[in-house]
């Protein structure tokens, strides 16, 4: 019966690649004055068109060209559905270009869901160009559910783009190779729904769903048969329930479990299990198998299954080469389900639950008792009664992580419309844990409020501002309190309503005012956010100190930095930013005179998972003459990831002081989580440590002299930890 679903299923693929009308990449069916099938994206001043006369093939090309000063991004994306197999996925077009500026012009390919991605960032199209080929290359895989492809202006110019093409291992996609399926793909039952509803739970029933989710996801991991992709271990969840619901004591409860375990097919010895090494930084944590009262039966099987536990491939995890963060391969989104049912929303909870238990790196150092946190949640989760509530309820338990990685980064959508979509015209960030005005985001806007730089917005919409925080920062995860704080003065002003009444104080004097807030394309809003690409990364200060930010830093400058530095008395290098280029050895050479260790990073395994090893130590190698001045360092709550991984290398130079404030403490690569309802989320994929073994996590990358804003500081217009690593060159 399984073969002929197979054979169905191939048939029913090749059928419809063979059915599908040609996809319009050529935008040469237009309905309404519109590309027929393709769809617009971005924020900024631009405007899209379809030009009848400048065209590389055929009659027509779309055309994106920025119109006005609040310029970030914007591109038009075609999407097909990924109903072929392959291993290479190839995007071909042509691109013409205007007085692109600001920015890159280019082709971009995304393989969904979260498989890969390129938008030729590192290669893109500046200035004026004429007609040319240009090509995207991506892997593909099994779990590719869409492709969406298209052209990008980021930046200021005009574009125009024409032909494109794709091919599936150089094949065309009429010809594309047939998709085989794995056979939790073929497994189809719960596609439309779970069918699980719950009522009112009791303290057993909730303990015994606490039990169900550990042992769900111990045996996802653990167990070789789940390992091979022999189940859909989602929809197996969904047909243990209703039975599970029924059961009336421990002894019925425990018993069900272990004939579901025994179903699942017998477990070979294991001969190259290893023990959890005495040195590991962590170690699975399974004393919850001995905890819970499960009868001997259970007890054994799980302790069985632990000991002859898979090796080597996994269908649902795999380490990313060389770095060894996990990736969660064949988790699949429910995209469709913008409101899962009770059980699809179980089953996120579980899912993301077991993903922090088994390959999160940071584990022991959330304020909770991770072993707690799932029978806390699970009611929230049940009874979440729309879209919106169960968004929330996500992004608390991921905020429980306290990691600034984690986050809602995609289908969060209910969670962004509460709140809202109008921006103020000033830029508000938390100085002496006060809400501060320091800029404006357009500069003319100045007038059309009391505001000043300086102000300090005390109430909003009569409510005191530490309120607010205190009954909102559970939805704001970060590492800790200052990187929270960042992320909550940007919404601190931000409605559904066109004005917000605010309390501020100017001076001595307490006023009150309707504050106007705008669409946020109307104002200059990413001018905080974006790199500057065109703005030069150095300069020299008073002629004998120089200046590096890394905002916008190119590798191409580091050259011309040495010789334009190499008699200075300081440098003074600021990562209140994200790094536009990696410069960790590039620059951090420049500044050692011998090889100076700096790093050691933490892995998990997937043949022991919830096991956490060191590997070496990473060293910076000096490269030709270095620099004999000082180097002064500047972080803020800014200085996030890379930024606090470049702050860890420089740091080991010879003459390299640290100065500012506290960093995100939300280091190493990123790995992203999808989940039922269209949901991503990520998590610091590997574990980020000093040489000898001090966490960067949550700490960030601590100074060695702590500057903070001042709001006397920021009304004066003053850069006080600029001043302060001035000084500390000066000082002779």
């Amino acid at each position: 019966m399984k073969r002929i679903l197979l054979a169905l299923c191939i048939i029913s693929i090749s059928q419809s690649l063979m059915g599908q009308p040609a996809p319009n990449l050529d935008f040469e069916i237009i309905e309404n004055q519109e590309a027929k099938d393709w769809t617009v994206f971005g924020n900024g001043d631009y405007k899209i068109s379809y030009d009848h006369t400048i065209h590389q093939n055929g009659k027509t090309s779309g055309v994106i060209e920025s119109i006005g000063p609040n310029v970030e991004f914007n591109a038009l994306a075609y999407k097909i559905p990924a109903d072929f197999g392959g291993k290479k996925i190839k995007l071909t077009g042509y691109i013409k270009t205007e007085n692109v500026a600001g920015g890159w012009a280019g082709l971009w390919m995304r393989v969904d869901p979260q498989v890969a991605f390129d938008n030729m960032k590192s290669r893109g199209i500046t200035g004026t160009t004429d007609w040319k080929k240009y090509e995207i290359e991506l892997d593909l895989n099994n779990n590719a559910t869409s492709i969406i492809v298209g052209g990008i202006l980021v930046g200021t110019g005009k574009i125009w783009v024409d032909n494109l093409t794709i091919t599936i291992d150089r094949k065309s996609l009429e010809n594309a190779p047939e998709k085989k399926l794995t056979k939790p793909q073929l497994d189809k039952e719960f596609d439309h729904g779970s069918q699980i509803t719950f009522t009112t739970l009791n303290k057993t029933q909730l303990d015994n769903l606490d039990l169900l989710g550990k042992i769900w996801g111990f045996l996802k991991y653990y167990h070789p048969a789940i390992a091979k992709g022999n189940y859909n271990w989602d929809y197996e969840l969904f047909r243990i329930l209703p039975n599970y619901q029924k059961v009336k004591n421990n002894l019925e409860r425990d018993e069900l479990l272990v004939n579901w375990i025994n179903n699942l097919g017998e477990v070979e010895p294991c001969r190259s299990c290893k023990e959890t090494p005495n040195d590991a930084v962590l170690k699975p944590d399974l004393a919850w198998i001995d905890k819970s009262g499960f009868s001997k039966a259970l007890t054994s099987t799980l302790k069985y299954i632990q000991a002859n536990r898979s090796q080597g491939n996994h269908y649902y995890i795999s380490m990313n080469p060389g770095v060894k963060n996990p990736d969660f391969t064949n988790e699949n989104p429910y995209s469709q389900m913008t409101y899962p049912d009770a059980g699809f929303r179980l089953l996120a909870l579980y899912r993301y639950w077991n993903i922090i238990q088994y390959f999160y790196p940071n584990r022991h150092l959330t304020d909770k008792d991770w072993n707690t946190t799932l029978s806390e949640y699970i009611p929230q989760f049940i009874n979440a009664k729309n879209e919106l509530e169960y968004e929330l309820a996500m992004i608390q338990i991921i905020a429980d992580v306290k990691d600034t990685h984690a986050n809602l980064w995609g289908g969060n959508d209910q969670i962004q419309a509460k709140r809202g979509d109008h921006y103020p015209p000033v830029h508000v960030r938390f100085a002496e844990n006060k809400l501060v005005v320091d800029d404006f985001f357009n500069p003319d806007m100045e007038s059309s409020t009391k505001l000043k730089i300086g102000d300090i917005i005390t109430h909003i919409n009569g409510i005191p501002v530490e309120k607010l925080i205190e009954e909102n920062q559970k939805y704001y995860p970060a590492s800790n309190v200052p990187t929270r704080l960042r992320d909550m003065s940007q919404d601190m002003l931000r409605s559904s309503s066109d004005k917000v009444t605010i309390t501020f104080i100017h001076d001595t004097q307490q006023l009150t005012e309707d504050l106007k807030l705008y669409k946020k394309d109307l104002l200059d809003y990413y001018r905080w956010y974006k790199p500057e690409p065109n703005g030069k990364s150095y300069k020299l200060l008073d002629n004998t100190i120089g200046y590096v930010t890394l905002k916008n830093i190119k590798q191409e400058d580091v050259p011309l930095i040495k010789k334009a530095f190499k008699d200075t008395k300081g440098i003074i290098v600021d990562l209140r930013n994200y790094p536009s280029a990696f410069m960790p050895f590039l620059l951090g050479s420049y500044f050692t005179s011998h090889f100076s260790p700096f790093v050691k990073f933490t892995h998990g395994n997937i043949n022991n998972p919830g096991e956490f090893t060191f590997k070496k130590d990473l060293s910076i190698p000096p490269k030709g003459k270095f620099y004999k001045g000082k180097v002064v360092v500047l972080v803020n709550e800014i200085s996030q990831s890379q930024a606090e991984y470049t702050a860890m290398a420089f740091k080991s130079g010879d003459n390299v002081t640290i100065v500012g404030s506290t960093t995100a403490g939300a280091d190493g690569n990123i790995s992203y989580i999808l989940l039922p309802g269209g949901l991503r989320t990520a998590i610091s994929g590997i574990g980020v440590y000093y040489p000898d073994g001090k966490e960067t996590q949550r700490v960030g990358i601590v100074p060695d002299i702590e500057v903070n804003l001042t709001v006397k500081g920021i009304k004066e217009g003053k850069d006080e930890p600029l001043e302060k690593a001035i000084e500390i060159i000066n000082i002779n």
